[in-house]
């Protein structure tokens, strides 16, 4: 499945009509009878009011059909035109015409009060957003704008099912300028909206389902888009290495962590303990000498590499016990936990020289004390993960996160490419950029994964996953998959406010069982 914005959606489309010969009225009916199938099955009550808002577009024009399908399903619903008709062109006026031509009720918006407009969305069970559709791209203009705000009023009390994106939300950036429809759900058509998992789009979207109007997915091929790749759970369980029954330690793989600090002693036996309990045969620590007896404590079940250390973090007379070491691990997984202090750039910058081909997943500060060294990354052998958050994003590129927050996908696919790495760049929807362009989305995942340390249980997932074979592109999306999958699911029994780590990796491993 891809994401898709505003023009990717209008050319196929217009391929539809034009070369399939599909008339857009067509189009528009079997997206009106999709979306009243959708009302039909999410209905709160057994004869409930519907209240079918429409604007002046194709987008309105679906409402049109909406409001006549759901009389000949039975229901009473009452379309609330807020336009003017004569400004109705095309599809959408004709669409309104056969409305009319059945002598179906109206509420005309222009004709009547704000009250008079308050006491039908008092009336209604069930609100349908058919007002704008994918074509905003700043404030909404009056009367939408009062409109939507009243209709927000009532979240909570109605449901709200957004036709193919709520109004106000832009398509392509989901930024909402001003106002835009808090949606209980959206129906979307062929694919879902880019907007729905960037910036402000989550908050507004709700629960989203892709319906079929007879516009073909494989257009995506045939006129060469370049979209992003929605994870879908198939997707990201069928990159999940396979685990072979025959197998033993030696065949899943051996992973190196190393971090950890005097005051970070947890990120490394996160990322270790979910390492081991992904399916890593086996798992070394190399952590500062000084910590060792508290991280052992805490993960026997791990191998450890105790390293000289000054001041609580690594020193460079470590470096000559761990060099040696490291053509023994599958992968590696730097930074969780490991701070940043006097001459870690140059501590880092001559571990990474000493790598040969392994694929090693940077985090945390590792990012960090790696900022200006990206040279040395892109001249890099073998496969090099990068896992930043927002800011640690925004250091990497001398920016602010407001600007890596404003397009995701774009800096996330140019930076994989420019400096020839697998990114995923973390947030409430992850984006996941590889150096041959492509770039997925995780649309799993919430709050609950807010926490110190969710992170790292991700980094060993990953290296976790890389060790037991799977190439990186499907490391991250299987480990990207299943931590938030994880989250999702724990917070159910914990509250989004109580699930930890730990409770993740419990997850993770639920998740696992699932797949069998």
């Amino acid at each position: 499945m891809f994401a898709a914005g505003q023009r990717e959606m209008q050319q196929m489309d217009q391929f539809t009509i034009d070369k399939i010969g599909l008339p857009g009225i067509v189009l528009m009916e079997n997206a009106g009878a999709r979306v009243v199938e959708e009302i039909l099955a999410s209905t709160p009550c057994e004869h409930p009011k519907v209240l079918v808002l429409a604007g002046g577009g194709n987008n309105g024009g679906d409402g049109f059909v909406i409001a006549r399908r759901l009389y000949d399903s039975g229901l009473e619903p009452l379309l609330c035109l807020l336009v003017n008709p004569e400004r109705l062109k095309g599809d959408a006026r004709l669409q309104f015409e056969v409305y009319q031509n059945r002598g179906l009720p109206i509420f005309f918006l222009q004709e009547n009060t704000k009250a008079a407009f308050q006491k039908e969305l008092a009336r209604a069970d069930i609100i349908v957003d058919a007002i704008l559709g994918t074509g905003v791209s700043g404030p909404v203009r009056p009367p939408f704008d009062l409109v939507i705000s009243l209709v927000n009023e009532h979240k909570g009390k109605k449901l709200v099912i957004a036709v193919d994106i709520p109004s106000g939300v832009s398509s392509d950036t989901g930024k909402v300028v001003g106002k835009a429809i808090e949606a209980d759900k959206t129906v979307t058509f062929v694919f879902p909206k880019k907007g729905f998992f960037l910036q402000d789009g989550p908050r507004y979207v709700g629960e989203w389902k892709v319906v079929d109007i007879s516009v073909p997915p494989s257009l995506v091929t045939d006129l060469g888009l370049d979209l992003p790749t929605v994870i879908t759970e198939k997707l990201g369980q069928e990159a999940v290495p396979v685990r072979p029954q025959q197998g033993h330690k030696g065949t899943f793989g051996h992973v190196l962590v190393v971090g950890g600090s005097r005051h970070f002693v947890g990120a490394p036996i996160f990322a270790a303990k979910s390492a081991l309990n992904s399916g890593a045969g086996l798992v070394t620590l190399a952590v500062p000498e000084t910590i060792y007896p508290m991280a052992a404590a805490q993960n026997p079940e791990s191998l450890f590499l105790p390293l000289p250390e000054v001041d609580g973090h690594f020193a460079e007379a470590g470096l000559n016990e761990l060099l040696p070491r490291l053509h023994q691990f599958d992968s590696i997984a730097v930074g969780p936990g490991m701070g940043r202090f006097p001459h870690g750039e140059d501590w880092l910058k001559t571990f990474m020289s000493s790598l040969t081909t392994q694929s090693v997943v940077i985090d945390a500060d590792a990012l960090y004390l790696l900022c200006d060294e990206l040279e040395l990354v892109r001249r890099y052998k073998g496969n090099i993960i990068f896992t930043p958050h927002p800011g640690e994003m925004a250091r990497l590129l001398n920016c602010t996160v407001r600007e890596v927050e404003a397009d995701r996908l774009g800096i996330a696919k140019s930076f994989a490419i420019e400096n020839s790495l697998f990114l995923l760049l973390k947030g409430h929807r992850s984006v996941i950029a590889t150096p041959n362009g492509a770039v997925y989305i995780n649309p799993f995942g919430h709050d609950a994964l807010g926490k110190g340390g969710s992170g790292d249980v991700l980094t060993g997932l990953i290296a976790s996953f890389l060790a037991q074979g799977a190439v990186p592109v499907n490391a991250l999306i299987a480990a990207s998959y299943l931590h938030a999958r994880a989250g999702e699911e724990k917070a159910k029994a914990l509250s989004h406010y109580g699930v930890t780590p730990f409770d993740i990796m419990d997850g993770v491993r639920e998740q696992l069982n699932l797949i069998g």
